[in-house]
């Protein structure tokens, strides 16, 4: 939903161009159960006029039966949609909202708190250039505040907003306040977010949410009042965080529509991308020249990170979905093997040695997770040693692929640097990962060779899931195996 503005009735055209050529911020927001997230979101979206009479006469109604708020309206029942989420009045999947200000748009992910649901808020922060860390000013940081902190942490998201909610419950306390951020600033010592900011305030009340409160005078920034929640998302700076030198273009889709034209499609994860630019074909090592840059509203001379573009090039180069496009002079590891933070997102634990697909930058090639080097106990940072990764666990492991591939360290550019796990058998997602290092000449076995270590774990893998009253033993005699 746009802002009401008076140029939408004086002067369209003016108000679409204004609007179209506005920066868009995405942001999550996440912590505990019950921190007040999808409240948070619902003040935001009042308070800033972004919500039709119909929205608010239907969630007046709603907040008689499903409400959480008394007589008052249940602004939370904006973003909490499902009938399951109301009863229980908790956030279980991720909801997305929009709307836009005088100075910027927004796109919001709204993510669960509970930790059963921490792959959904795995998913949301996968987007997003911010996080806003909700905190109880009643309790304080908590288990869940340090795993989304961490999580964030992890996917790259440089600026972090803490903000303490309910201070309406705790007399709006400086004290507390103060408290509270010295403990999140000792965890936090041990991420590497850039740029961090705290605002006490209270979603429920509309304090320092979108208007400043009386109620926190004494909240000041370098000696000024400290500023409201929405005008911190007005004024964050996001454009230095993109990677604008290391060109990245993984082809999504060879566009043929006729025998005049041959594009290659894509959204450019990196770099600037300029017609007449010189460029190399990963894994293949060609040489060519970006002869136009193709969109629905005609041809561009650049292309920036984010822009979903179609290419042609000046020679006739052999190019297959999943290749890249970058600088001719690009150093790009080629390997088969690398080191990832993985986010494990299925109920059933990966174990070393079972065989998956993994999906990188347009690319699906089939690997394994070789080794689990260590898990990421996410209250303490600590490292522990484990045998298998659970539902909803962090760690640090090394894959291997059967075939070389172009790979980019996630912190040089996410778009290229991160991948999903796919179960071979399902076709369901199970992972997400994040590289961290590649590495050198592991390899799982060629094609048509069979790795029997491997297949003994998907063998148990099955038969624990399929014929639980058979022994392992029993499949490999029936294949030739012997026991």
């Amino acid at each position: 939903m746009s802002h009401q503005s008076n140029l939408i009735a004086d002067n369209i055209e003016q108000y679409l161009h204004e609007h179209e050529n506005k920066d868009l911020l995405r942001f999550i927001t996440c912590g505990s159960v019950d921190d007040g997230k999808s409240t948070l979101i619902g003040r935001l979206l009042h308070d800033s006029k972004m919500i039709f009479d119909d929205q608010l006469a239907a969630i007046t109604q709603a907040s008689k039966t499903s409400g959480t708020t008394g007589e008052a309206v249940d602004l939370a029942l904006l973003v909490d949609g499902l009938q399951s989420e109301r009863e229980q009045g908790i956030t279980i999947d991720v909801a997305y909202r929009f709307f836009s200000t005088d100075k910027r748009k927004f796109i919001i992910a709204d993510t669960p708190g509970h930790e059963q649901y921490t792959r959904n808020m795995a998913t949301g922060a996968s987007t997003a250039s911010l996080a806003i860390i909700l905190i109880d000013a009643r309790y304080g940081v908590q288990t869940q505040t340090r795993r989304h902190s961490f999580i964030a942490d992890l996917l790259g998201i440089q600026h972090l907003v803490i903000a303490v909610n309910k201070m309406d419950l705790v007399e709006y306390s400086q004290a507390r306040f103060d408290e509270i951020v010295a403990d999140y600033r000792r965890f936090a010592e041990q991420l590497s977010a850039r740029d961090l900011r705290f605002v006490p305030m209270s979603a429920l009340k509309g304090d320092n949410v979108v208007n400043p409160s009386d109620a926190m005078s004494w909240y000041r920034v370098e000696g000024n009042p400290g500023p409201p929640l929405l005008e911190l998302l007005e004024s964050v700076e996001i454009s230095r965080d993109r990677n604008l030198d290391d060109l990245r273009l993984p082809v999504q889709y060879v566009n043929r529509p006729n025998l005049d034209f041959r594009g290659y499609a894509g959204t450019l994860a990196a770099g600037v991308l300029r017609s007449g630019q010189a460029i190399k074909v990963l894994p293949s090592g060609k040489i060519s020249t970006i002869e136009r840059i193709v969109t629905f509203d005609g041809d561009l001379e650049a292309a920036w990170p984010g822009q979903a573009v179609t290419v042609t090039l000046a020679d006739d180069v052999d190019i297959s979905r999943g290749d890249w496009l970058v600088a001719e002079d690009a150093e790009v590891s080629l390997s088969s093997a690398f080191e990832a933070d993985i986010v494990w997102m299925h109920e059933e634990a990966l174990t070393p040695g079972r065989q998956v697909d993994i999906r990188l930058a347009g690319r699906s090639v089939a690997g394994q997770v070789s080794t689990i080097q260590y898990q990421i106990d996410v209250n303490s940072l600590e490292r522990h040693e484990v045998e298998r990764l659970e539902l909803n666990a962090i760690a640090r492991c090394r894959v291997a692929l059967t075939a070389e591939v172009p790979l980019d360290n996630y912190t040089v550019s996410p778009g290229t640097g991160s991948f999903i796990v796919i179960d071979r058998l399902t076709n369901v997602t199970v992972g997400a990962g994040m590289i961290r290092a590649v590495a050198a000449g592991e390899t799982t076995p060629e094609a048509g060779e069979v790795d029997w270590a491997a297949f003994e774990v998907e063998l148990n893998a099955l038969v624990r899931k399929y014929f639980p009253h058979w022994e392992a033993r029993d499949v490999r005699e029936l294949l030739g195996r012997g026991p």
